[in-house]
């Protein structure tokens, strides 16, 4: 079975597992904003998020001396985030309306990025070499860092204080878990940037050690002016 077959069938459950996540907050109780079921939201933040994929995945590729076409999910994070910002703008949307991506982003990051780990080399998603003994080789004959499965780790373990945590129903980690998983994912990844090849940019760091930067600053700040939740509000999420 080829990698990049593998590789699309973990993607296919990565969405699976992402609506399976949203479906259960849904029967949890919880009530989120009507705007981000508006299908011109969700066009807006597909459109962002595709075009994000494959700009900074391609510029990725291209810094570090590789030429071809290839997708990010921290790119198609980033570019979903512009478009919706871009597009309560317009419409005139003051309400935060990231609370119910909370888990299905974080696991289907978890599940996508065991697609990346066995596409393999063609994918160069892989990290550096390493001597420590869980180094994988993907079939060149050098051990490298699992990087992804490092990530997908990462990512599982934050799925599951995130659920922990809103069945005690605390509101803010409810209200804010969009916020919460973008600074946790930003930081993160940020170390594992520093276990992959990819070209530096500035000094040492690469442009997806940039953006998580970026993506950590944003949601930081949302999360310093995000306002005071009651917890007679726990169940009308904002």
């Amino acid at each position: 079975m080829s990698g990049a077959f593998l590789h699309t069938i973990f993607d296919i459950a990565a969405w699976l597992v992402a609506g399976a996540a949203g479906y259960w907050l849904s029967r949890r109780g919880l009530r989120f904003p009507s705007q981000s079921f508006e299908l011109t939201y969700i066009a807006a933040l597909v459109f962002g998020a595709g075009l994000g994929a494959y700009l900074f995945g391609t510029l990725n590729l291209w810094l570090s001396g590789e030429s071809g076409i290839a997708r990010s999910v921290e790119g198609a994070l980033a570019g979903g985030i512009v478009a919706i910002e871009f597009y309560k703008w317009t419409a005139g949307i003051s309400l935060r309306t990231g609370a119910r991506f909370a888990l299905p982003l974080a696991l289907g990051i978890a599940v996508g990025r065991l697609g990346c780990y066995y596409a393999g080399l063609d994918d160069f998603t892989y990290g550096t070499p390493t001597t420590l003994p869980f180094g994988h080789d993907f079939g060149d004959g050098i051990l490298r860092h699992p990087v992804q499965l490092y990530e997908s780790a990462a990512m599982a373990a934050f799925a599951a204080f995130y659920v922990a945590v809103v069945l005690t129903r605390n509101a803010f980690v409810t209200v804010n878990g969009f916020y919460l998983v973008l600074v946790y994912y930003g930081l993160q990844r940020f170390l594992w940037e520093f276990l992959k090849p990819y070209g530096a940019l500035i000094g040492p760091l690469t442009l997806f050690h940039l953006l998580s930067l970026v993506i950590l600053l944003y949601a930081a700040a949302m999360l310093a002016t995000a306002p005071k939740v009651s917890p007679v509000h726990e169940r009308a999420v904002a």
